[in-house]
């Protein structure tokens, strides 16, 4: 629970800087040559190519642009520490693992992940330099100092802040690929990635009233607005979200009332705490007065996998087949 209150309280302070400067493009000593990479979203998976195995190595080094900057990464990188979950997930999906000699506390996916007591809240710098690290990537530089003490050390450092939009995701999936050298494999996830979610959406029927819904973060009813990457995804999908009515300063992460959701009657409720707080749609349907809701009445309650639905890694594909599924059946009822 402290965990989601702080992911929570984060998310707001990343929203809150997203529109930051990026640092200077850092000169090159001369006689170098360097691979400079510039991250664009790609095109639609008709015009693409699928890379081969036949493919020539990436060249080092390379040059890729996050929010801290220019990064020169000299050598393909073989002991990565991330400090991100969903950075864990993306360089897990493109074939990085074998790379990987760290991840923080709550990088909980893929199992084989080397889970350590590392936290991007709090770096340990000693402690990530400790395994000889050659790439650092996280979603935030949260103390305001360790990612730049790192930088000092001769450590490349990527930040890579929470993703508003799914080119966002496509785009740092692209630089991911091209900082540890699996450039084809980060193409080719992209394609897929683009693929089934395109299918997805498009099985969606159409509808002259788009469905309702509320999706709720945690039992004392804080969900999220369509500013956010997860309310963005529902958008994508024709849905309306009963919290953009609130039209608060939340940062896209509002506090609403039980009155108010009871009120609004929302066709579809996701739940997004079914781990953190042992929510479910039967222990909802308990809370008085949300039996009459229409979402309860008609089995529209969606019990949502915590971690899937609070990152925007590769498995938001599964999130997004599961409202899909939620979708159709409201509308065959």
């Amino acid at each position: 629970m402290l965990y989601r209150k702080l992911t929570l309280l984060l998310a707001l302070v990343a929203l809150a800087t997203a529109c930051g400067d990026t640092a200077p493009i850092e000169p090159v000593a001369e006689g170098t040559s360097v691979t400079t990479v510039t991250t664009t979203t790609l095109a639609p998976p008709a015009t693409e190519t699928a890379p081969t195995s036949t493919s020539a190595p990436p060249a080092f080094p390379v040059v890729v642009t996050a929010a801290n900057g220019s990064i020169e990464i000299p050598a393909r990188p073989a002991a990565i520490v991330s400090m991100s979950a969903t950075h864990t997930e993306m360089l897990y999906a493109i074939g990085a693992g074998e790379q990987i000699v760290a991840v923080d506390a709550f990088s909980n996916y893929p199992p084989e992940a080397p889970v350590t007591d590392l936290t991007g809240f709090s770096p340990n710098v000693e402690a990530i330099i400790g395994y000889d690290t050659d790439l650092v990537v996280t979603d935030g530089d949260w103390d305001g100092s360790s990612m730049g003490t790192l930088s000092e050390l001769g450590v490349p450092v990527l930040i890579l802040p929470a993703a508003t939009t799914l080119d966002d995701v496509y785009a740092e999936i692209e630089t991911l690929g091209s900082a540890t050298g699996n450039t084809s494999e980060a193409v080719a996830l992209v394609m897929d990635m683009k693929t089934e979610i395109d299918d997805l959406i498009a099985s969606l029927p159409q509808q002259s009233e788009p469905p309702t819904f509320y999706h709720e973060l945690d039992a004392s009813y804080y969900s999220v607005t369509s500013e956010t990457f997860i309310g963005h995804i529902y958008s994508l999908m024709g849905l309306e979200n009963i919290a953009d009515a609130v039209g608060d300063e939340s940062f896209g992460y509002p506090q609403l009332s039980e009155e108010y959701i009871l009120q609004q009657d929302p066709d579809l409720i996701f739940l997004a705490d079914t781990i953190c707080c042992d929510t479910s749609a039967a222990t909802l349907a308990q809370r008085p007065g949300w039996d009459t809701l229409t979402a309860v009445n008609n089995g529209s309650v969606v019990e949502l996998n915590d971690d899937i639905s609070s990152r925007w890694g590769p498995r938001i594909v599964d999130h997004i087949s599961a409202v899909a599924r939620a979708v159709i059946a409201v509308t065959d009822d």
